[in-house]
This record gives structure tokens, C-alpha cells and sequence, in this order.
């Protein structure tokens, strides 16, 4: 009979601080799947050189909230880094529905397809929302190894650290949600 396989969606993924992958260094990932095949997540606390004025303009639409103008383009992650990632609270049955939407369990979707945008451009769409280009994504077996040799810790993922916590402060406060002072973290990985 098979092994009972870990299953984390929905959860945080907190980087350890000796991760030795600069790519996810200080990095908080909100796992969008994680099954037999692998997991697929999302960075939330890595902003890049770009908002969301400015990646519309690149798609050529028009940005229609201003509560989202300045908002900042986060890095997903490294995998598929020229496509768009909309991690938004799930809507109602009288929003709609995107073409490509991935429900996760727990009440977030991630949209990868265009019509998310266009609804923001027409001043609808999802009130609360953190858009990345690329995700974090690993193989049958690897994110378990990865947590195996403490490269990273987990926790129940709350929206609130998504969308209301300033960008600078998700670390820490994921790290809370566990009862964890950074400080006490050391960067050795120690067995007993």
C-alpha cells in the first residue's frame, strides 16, 4: 500500500534562514497545490521592478481600480517567469468565473488566464488580489526532501498575511503564525 503522501496546499512555505537557494532566500511561498505529482506555489513577499500600472501597459489594457494603481508585480517564482499569476479571494457565484482558474481548497483561486485582467480593466474583478509572474514548482517528492533537511517550515496560510500585510512584514508574521522570533532561528540545520 502506498505511503500516506504529505499534502500542504494552502499552507505557507517559509524559507529556513540557511536556505541555500538565493532564488527563495527570506521567501514565503503560499503552496496552490501540492499532491502526488508535486507541488505548485506562489512567492508573496518579493516584489520586482514593475506594478501593476506598468504590467498592464505591457498587455495593452487599461488599469481601472484605483485601489490597485502602484500596487507592485511580485516574483512567483522561477518557472514561467513571462507569464502572469493572479492569486485572488475566491468570488462569489454572481462574479463569475475566469476561464483558467485553479480553486484551492480553503478559498483562494489562482487565474492564469487573461479575462481576470480584463475584468480589472473594466473596474470588476476580484477585490483582493496579489498578481506574480512565475511560480515555484517542484517534482513527485521533492518539496518533502526539501522540508526533510529543514529548508523550510509550514504553516496554515491565513489571507490576511496575503493581502493586508505590509510586503516587509510577511516573513516575520508568517514566522508568528507559528510562535517563532526570527532571532531564535539558527542558520545551521542541527539533527539530535
Amino acid at each position: 500500500m502506498p505511503k500516506a503522501s504529505m499534502d500542504l496546499t494552502n499552507q505557507f512555505l517559509i524559507a529556513m534562514p540557511g536556505m541555500a537557494d538565493e532564488v527563495f532566500a527570506g521567501a514565503v511561498v503560499y503552496l496552490c497545490e501540492h499532491n502526488d505529482q508535486g507541488a505548485l506555489g506562489l512567492v508573496i513577499n518579493k516584489p520586482i521592478d514593475l506594478d501593476l500600472n506598468g504590467l498592464f501597459e505591457k498587455v495593452d489594457l487599461r488599469l481601472n481600480r484605483d485601489d490597485l494603481h502602484g500596487s507592485p508585480v511580485f516574483f512567483g517564482g522561477p518557472v514561467q517567469t513571462e507569464r502572469g499569476f493572479v492569486l485572488h479571494e475566491k468570488l462569489n457565484e454572481e462574479g463569475g468565473h475566469y476561464n483558467a482558474s485553479l480553486p484551492i481548497p480553503g478559498g483562494l483561486e489562482m487565474t492564469t488566464s487573461r479575462d481576470v485582467l480584463e475584468a480589472l480593466s473594466h473596474g470588476a474583478g476580484p477585490r483582493k488580489l496579489l498578481i506574480t509572474l512565475g511560480y515555484s514548482g517542484w517534482s513527485a517528492g521533492q518539496l518533502e526532501e526539501e522540508i526533510g533537511r529543514n529548508g523550510w517550515l509550514t504553516v496554515h496560510a491565513t489571507p490576511e498575511l496575503i493581502f493586508d500585510t505590509p510586503v516587509e512584514e510577511r516573513y516575520q508574521r508568517a514566522l508568528a503564525l507559528l510562535g517563532i522570533d526570527p532571532r531564535m532561528l539558527s542558520q545551521e540545520a542541527g539533527h539530535a
